[in-house]
């Protein structure tokens, strides 16, 4: 029998189902992780965590949106007492959701080299991402009182272990598939065809893959599952496409997407039925200066009112919040 993998594609057959008043909704997930410089290689100790207390700021203005917040936390945040000063309360009361996310190169145990091979955990042999898992896993339940049903693989990093991986530490959801994005170039894993529906990776166990939400728009966004991949190597080819608008890709993310390519974004997710629209970002970013996207204080401010205009736009096209219990309480077995 055929284990099952992250990295294949779903069937027809493979795709999760709602009930019917389930309709449409939204979650944001946060890449709840250390401080380092993206330009430089990957180390074990060349980090900082002075964002942290941030996170407290973030949640407090999600819960005056009604929005409970999934923070997929890796070692270092969890190793940091301040994240339980932050969120701790808010987990502890259903206001906020945690969840697991695997940077290899900052969690034990450290039996591997580091580089950029080996920062995609399911590169790792499957016994070492198992215990890499495992340890943060377990630790985020020691320290938050919940075990947490979430994952995301640090920049994405699936592998042919990681389902069962997940299973065996009672994940329900993988939200690891950045769809419509390739990361093989670099090693890592290749989601330029996977769907932005979620489906089941085993339905057996109870794991689904619930995609980052990425849409192609414009007069041909039909064919921009092979047309914007063949242009990588003519980039100023997609901005002339994406102007004249005729494709243009969309994560939904207020990391380089301004909020009316967001909310552009949105309308077409909504368009294509989406279950759950899945927006992200990296905790760093709370902080000025820390991630590429928020260089300083008019940065930050720019970032908070990014997520305003999207807040509206969901609730006056009628989508709501939801959360990990929400998303299983909806599925139709």
């Amino acid at each position: 029998m055929t284990k099952p993998s992250i990295l294949d594609l779903p069937q027809e057959s493979d795709f999760v189902r709602f009930s019917a008043d389930f309709g449409q909704r939204f979650i944001v997930t946060v890449d709840t992780e250390e401080e380092f410089d993206w330009t430089q290689p990957f180390d074990r100790t060349g980090h900082s965590l002075a964002h942290v207390p941030r996170l407290a700021k973030f949640q407090q203005f999600c819960e005056g949106y009604g929005i409970c917040p999934i923070y997929l936390v890796d070692f270092p945040i969890v190793s940091d007492p301040r994240a339980v000063e932050a969120l701790g309360d808010a987990v502890a009361h259903g206001r906020a959701e945690i969840g697991v996310q695997l940077h290899p190169w900052v969690s034990p145990p450290h039996d591997e080299d580091v580089n950029e091979f080996n920062s995609f955990a399911g590169n790792l042999p499957p016994e070492l991402e198992r215990a890499k898992f495992r340890r943060l896993r377990d630790q985020i339940e020691q320290t938050f009182g919940r075990p947490p049903l979430i994952y995301r693989a640090g920049r994405y990093g699936v592998g042919a272990a990681t389902a069962e991986i997940l299973c065996s530490g009672s994940i329900a959801i993988d939200t690891s598939v950045r769809a419509r994005f390739d990361y093989s170039s670099n090693g890592g894993p290749n989601f330029r065809d996977h769907p932005i529906h979620p489906w089941w990776i085993d339905r057996r166990n109870g794991l689904m893959e619930l995609p980052l939400t990425t849409v192609y728009r414009g007069l041909l966004r039909r064919w921009g599952a092979w047309l914007y991949p063949a242009m990588w190597r003519v980039p100023h080819l997609r901005g002339a496409l994406a102007r004249a608008g005729l494709l243009e890709r969309i994560p939904l993310t207020p990391e380089g997407v301004t909020a009316p390519e967001a909310i552009k974004g949105i309308a077409v997710a909504i368009k294509e039925r989406v279950p759950v629209l899945v927006f992200s970002f990296h905790s760093p970013s709370l902080r000025p200066g820390h991630t590429p996207y928020v260089r300083d204080a008019e940065g930050l401010d720019r970032m908070y009112d990014w997520w305003r205009a999207v807040f509206a736009t969901l609730a006056e096209r009628g989508i709501r919040p939801t959360n990990v219990a929400g998303i299983m309480g909806g599925v139709e077995f």
